[in-house]
């Protein structure tokens, strides 16, 4: 391959990749205009990762955020599969695990939609453990 083709690779990886932590952090301001504490953005453990964990009342929501330019609220279902899920859900009993404080919160799956051109869009509850 072309040194200038891995270039492009790298760079092309650098971008999406701020482009996600950009979106990611617009998703929290958004979830905190509407009283939601942001606890963990990027919480990692195990090999899954909660894009945020945010608190609010006596619920505690694992927030999947999807920016996209290119794709629309129909293709979640098919970014978001059963493999997905199931990490995020093993990802959040770790986290309950080391912060037990929250152990008797409600649990929620959301999923924070930022179109490029639109409102965001939320869907609470978008998954469960039954998946």
């Amino acid at each position: 391959m072309p040194a200038f083709a891995r270039i492009a690779i790298v760079e092309n990886r650098a971008s999406s990749s701020a482009f996600g932590r950009a979106g990611e952090a617009e998703a929290a301001t958004f979830l905190e205009l509407e009283g939601w504490k942001i606890l963990e953005r990027n919480f990692r453990a195990g090999q899954g990762e909660v894009d945020i964990v945010a608190a609010r009342g006596d619920t505690l929501v694992f927030v999947e955020v999807k920016r996209w330019t290119r794709y629309g609220p129909a293709d979640l279902l098919d970014s978001i599969d059963r493999t997905k899920t199931r990490r995020i859900i093993e990802t959040s009993k770790l986290f309950l695990a080391k912060y037990r404080q929250y152990r008797g919160k409600h649990i929620r799956y959301d999923v924070l939609f930022l179109p490029s051109d639109g409102e965001p869009q939320r869907y609470e509850g978008a998954f469960d453990e039954t998946v």
